[in-house]
């Protein structure tokens, strides 16, 4: 298959794929993957951990039912979690553990097929590249004076892809009909919420394996539309931006996105979806981030995500030991930083000292007092107080690396 990927495939289809995706040595390399990604178990309430108690049993099962045809997929369990940042929630589809592995191995076969025809400017869930890597191009195409941006934003787009759209652009690459109806069958899995239940007629639940794969098969041909259009483009899954030189060439980006997207069964945000002048106060968030005027900061939103976490972490009735709280919060705080390094160091100055506001509170009221940590408290426990018993600093952290930056 690495030398088909090569030198090419006859007409540019794949045929005979099912029996690599029914291969039990692809279907235990699928179960790893779903391991190290953990999470909770489907409608079936078969763990992670049961599934693997048997795994030889389950995966030589699955690999006979997938020849013989007879596999079918179990229903998603819907749970509602919030969004980033804000008091909205959407929907998160989980499915069995049987049915992540068999979509793992669908990917596993589907993923390389498609990789060597997407386009450059696309990021999300691809191997070797990352929000990090969308965000630096971000950043060059700002510093090149690309600094009309189309703020585009696809609305419910995982519930709104168009399953014909979708299985017509997947036909373009394989032609093995059995795997072409096991995708199928994973698209039209029922959903079931509490108890009720129904079969969605488009889209592709957030929380299934493939549907990554499926989103930039999706989109792909968007990148490559404004690609030859001569827009520099960036996306991360559903999210994009388009960087132009000039208003007049912002609206003609708007013009081809809203053209495109209206084509194939999608729909435009109206409120979310704008043309900024990123050199102007106001700019516009991406992946988190906010540009403007030159500089990148944590979003409003992504900075609300942070100290809400934190907030429950730090409550002052918190009954865990001082050291445990401390180590809680560290752990957060440092892959927080990890994503937000290339912020101002003003960013991290704050949120320190937020951070052990929060600390000095616990320990206010654990000594019989009212209220924030405040005044004296800056004595009675010292930035060095915390930073002995091996808080995480922010500041340091972000001195220590050189203070980071995009350029």
């Amino acid at each position: 298959m690495l030398t088909a990927l090569e030198e090419g495939v006859k007409g540019g289809k794949w045929f005979s794929l099912i029996d690599k995706v029914a291969s039990v040595r692809v279907l235990r390399s699928s179960f790893e993957r779903v391991k190290r990604n953990r999470g909770a178990p489907g409608v079936d309430h078969v763990t992670i951990e049961r599934f693997e108690g048997h795994l030889k049993e389950e995966l030589e099962r699955l690999s006979e039912s997938l020849l013989s045809e007879s596999y079918r997929p179990q229903a998603i369990r819907r749970v509602w979690i919030e969004k980033p940042g804000g008091h909205e929630k959407r929907p998160l589809g989980i499915p069995t553990v049987r049915d992540r592995v068999v979509q793992g191995a669908l990917r596993l076969l589907l993923e390389p097929i498609f990789e060597v025809e997407f386009a450059e400017t696309s990021f999300g869930f691809r191997p070797q590249r990352s929000g990090h890597d969308a965000l630096r191009l971000v950043v060059e195409h700002l510093d090149s004076e690309y600094t009309w941006v189309v703020d585009a934003d696809l609305r419910r787009f995982f519930d709104t892809m168009d399953h014909e759209v979708l299985m017509t652009r997947l036909q373009e690459r394989v032609s093995d009909g059995r795997v072409l109806s096991l995708i199928e069958a994973f698209l039209h899995q029922e959903v079931m919420e509490g108890l009720e239940r129904w079969t969605p007629e488009a889209g592709s639940p957030q929380g299934a394996v493939l549907s990554p794969l499926l989103s930039n098969v999706f989109l792909d041909p968007l990148d490559h539309l404004l690609a030859r259009k001569g827009f520099a483009m960036v996306r991360y899954a559903d999210d994009f931006v388009v960087l132009c030189r000039s208003r007049a060439e912002a609206e003609r980006a708007l013009r081809e996105v809203r053209g495109w997207v209206e084509e194939v069964g999608l729909v435009l945000h109206p409120e979310k979806t704008r043309i900024v002048d990123a050199t102007l106060e106001g700019g516009f968030d991406f992946l988190g981030y906010h540009f403007e005027r030159g500089r990148s900061w944590p979003s409003k939103k992504s900075l609300r995500r942070f100290k809400a976490t934190i907030r429950r972490q730090t409550k002052r009735t918190n009954g865990y030991s001082l050291e445990a709280i401390l180590s809680v919060v560290s752990c957060r705080s440092r892959g927080w930083y990890q994503y937000f390094r290339y912020s101002p160091g003003r960013t991290f100055l704050d949120l320190d000292g937020w951070i052990r506001m929060r600390l000095r509170s616990i320990l206010r009221k654990r000594y019989h007092g009212r209220g924030r940590g405040r005044g004296r408290d800056h004595q009675r426990w010292p930035n060095a107080f915390f930073a002995k018993r091996g808080l995480f600093c922010l500041l340091t952290a972000y001195e220590q690396a050189g203070r980071p930056s995009w350029r």
